[in-house]
């Protein structure tokens, strides 16, 4: 128990001390031990890399799960060390919506159908999602919690230990230089009218206790010294390791990136492989009344596509004009026809459609009263329709 109030004591009188010091050098009363311009170079990148690491890291599980509710449920079970429970993304809730109102209105009708195609699909999406969170969480998000969470705390605790020994280094120079001071005013010369003796006993006695002062105060300044300079030696090390922790994080963008490259490339996989099955019907809504007229044309196919004169005995309704269509009859229209070039590959349905492979140049034109989302392409010898979004017009 002694011990333990001693420890106390000196401890209160070292933080006592280090205030004094810290006090008077933002009062500027009192000299402050300046690092070199290389530690104060690593000191500012180390607070760089901690603030932005921050900022990115909160960021990106922002991008990851936008729900503020969702974060905080996930972080309270990471904390618990409780595995995070699967959670449907928005993607997979629509999806089901949209599976479950189809059976509501009849999985065999047209929108029944395709409502299931397009909720299908946005499962896929969902689980895509989810795959690219998990990896994203893991290869990038968790180093970063690791830097912030284990490395800066040893360097923060490390930069500390690194300023208190600073300020018992700048305490012990101050002692000294006042020692110093008091011991050069005791051993000036006394005055010679002061006729007793016992003034100048005194005198010398407590130049002798300054000078035994000064030793005490150099012992100590070395021994802060040296405990300064291990503690800048460690703290020096440990900044320099924030380079090897910037091509840790590299590798960890790296990740990231191909991660989100890969989540990318499966939605638009999956979202070509769902056009491809909606573009194949392109007759299902259009309703077929004997009144009915043309069914209206693109903008952009009535300005661009040439348009061949309606093959004999066709009406103008766009079922029959694809029911009657003979590609043997269909000749290019005299005023020219376009160029386009194939964005996609594509797989023909049946024998009146033409396949397709992406980056393809082929030329194409279109039919009075045909669908405006179809064009007749021709590429060699073969002939056939093709879908407008599957192509990208040339001038």
């Amino acid at each position: 128990m002694d011990f333990s109030v001693k420890k106390l004591a000196s401890d209160a009188g070292v933080f006592f001390s280090r205030a004094v010091q810290f006090t008077e050098e933002k009062l500027g009363q009192a000299e402050k031990t300046e690092l070199d311009a290389h530690f104060e170079n690593l000191l500012a990148r180390a607070d760089s890399t901690k603030n932005w690491t921050e900022k990115i890291l909160r960021q990106t599980e922002v991008l990851l799960q936008p729900n503020p509710g969702a974060r905080i449920e996930e972080f309270l079970y990471e904390k618990l060390d409780k595995k995070i429970p699967v959670r449907n993304t928005n993607a997979d809730l629509l999806g089901q919506y949209m599976i479950e109102a189809a059976n509501e209105f009849g999985p065999g009708s047209p929108y029944g159908s395709t409502l299931i195609k397009v909720g299908e699909t946005q499962k896929q999406l969902g689980g895509a999602e989810r795959d690219f969170m998990h990896s994203a969480s893991v290869n990038f998000l968790t180093p970063l919690r690791n830097f912030l969470e284990g490395d800066w705390r040893t360097i923060s605790k490390e930069r500390r230990l690194l300023e208190n020994r600073r300020l018992d280094l700048d305490a012990c120079k101050a002692r000294l230089k006042k020692a110093k001071a008091a011991e050069a005013k005791a051993a000036a010369v006394p005055d010679f009218q002061e006729t007793r003796p016992r003034n100048y006993i005194l005198s010398a006695s407590a130049s002798a206790l300054w000078s035994e002062e000064v030793e005490k105060a150099e012992h100590e300044l070395r021994v802060a010294q040296t405990e300064f300079d291990r503690q800048a030696e460690v703290t020096r090390l440990l900044l320099e390791g924030i380079s090897s922790t910037h091509m840790n994080h590299l590798r960890c963008l790296k990740e990231f990136a191909e991660a989100q490259a890969t989540y990318y490339a499966q939605c638009y996989q999956y979202t070509l492989d769902l056009q491809k099955q909606l573009g194949r019907f392109p007759g299902t809504f259009v309703v077929n009344s004997p009144h009915a007229s043309s069914p209206p044309v693109s903008p952009t196919s009535a300005a661009t596509i040439p348009v061949v004169s309606a093959v004999a005995g066709a009406s103008n309704n766009t079922t029959t004009v694809d029911s009657m269509l003979n590609l043997s009859d269909v000749k290019p229209p005299s005023s020219g026809t376009r160029k386009a070039r194939v964005l996609y590959d594509y797989d023909a349905a049946d024998s009146s459609e033409l396949s397709l492979l992406a980056d393809e140049l082929i030329t194409v034109y279109s039919l009075p009263g045909m669908d405006p989302d179809w064009l007749i392409a021709e590429k060699g010898n073969q002939k056939g329709k093709v879908p407008v979004t599957y192509l990208e017009l040339l001038s």
